[in-house]
């Protein structure tokens, strides 16, 4: 788990790819106080594990499905990435939940200026994802926990402050560079729920269990 605070932007020393696979090798020097391999990284908001680790370096691999579902299959050789180590118990809480399970990729439209802030547009690549983004509420971009300022039929939109601008990748991207967006996990785990057996149920599933709208009413929970 991670909390969507980068702590470096690292740099892509070299990629191999074969099919929808690849190895990367990212030069990085915070992160490498303590990563061993078998640690979990966020490269960009993708939970990967460090495979190798060299002198400020380290490799991660990736399978076809994150290849399929993410921007890393963009990355060349000099390419910049936000890395965050894993969330430590002991550690303070300053993002929000994030696992590195990216629900997708999305579009920058624009990026504006608003007196100190720079403000994102950003169209997902998926229109059902919009049900678990709402205003004033959680998302990671690229690995950055950020806030939701407003949602439309087709984009949000995220302000970034000047510290974090100047310490992720966001620094670099630009109106029609892809990002990598992961939903805040506590909406999907609602709307599973509450919607969980409304469907034909597969053989493992029990549609007994769902929770619907009346039975939260009839438990005083709405």
């Amino acid at each position: 788990m991670f909390t969507g605070l980068v702590e470096e932007v690292g740099t892509l020393r070299s990629v191999s790819t074969g099919g929808e696979m690849m190895v990367l090798n990212i030069a990085a020097s915070v992160i490498m106080d303590d990563l061993k391999i078998g640690d979990s990284v966020s490269v960009n908001g993708v939970c990967l594990t460090a495979t190798i680790l060299g002198e400020n370096y380290f490799t991660v691999d990736v399978m076809p499905q994150t290849y399929r579902n993410s921007n890393l299959k963009e990355l060349r050789p000099g390419s910049r990435m936000n890395l965050e180590r894993a969330m430590a118990a002991g550690g303070r809480f300053g993002g929000h939940i994030v696992q590195g399970h990216v629900d997708g990729t999305a579009v920058i439209k624009s990026v504006k200026r608003d007196q100190n802030a720079v403000v994102y547009e950003i169209a997902p690549d998926r229109k059902s994802l919009f049900k678990y983004i709402i205003p004033k509420g959680s998302i990671t971009i690229d690995g950055i926990s950020l806030t939701v300022v407003k949602t439309t039929a087709s984009s949000l939109t995220v302000s970034i402050i000047p510290h974090t601008l100047g310490e992720t990748v966001l620094t670099y991207k630009r109106a029609g560079d892809s990002v990598n967006i992961e939903c805040d996990v506590l909406g999907k785990y609602v709307d599973h729920l509450l919607h969980y057996g409304s469907a034909a149920p597969d053989e493992e599933s029990d549609s007994s269990s769902g929770i619907s709208r009346d039975f939260l009413a009839a438990n005083g929970f709405v």
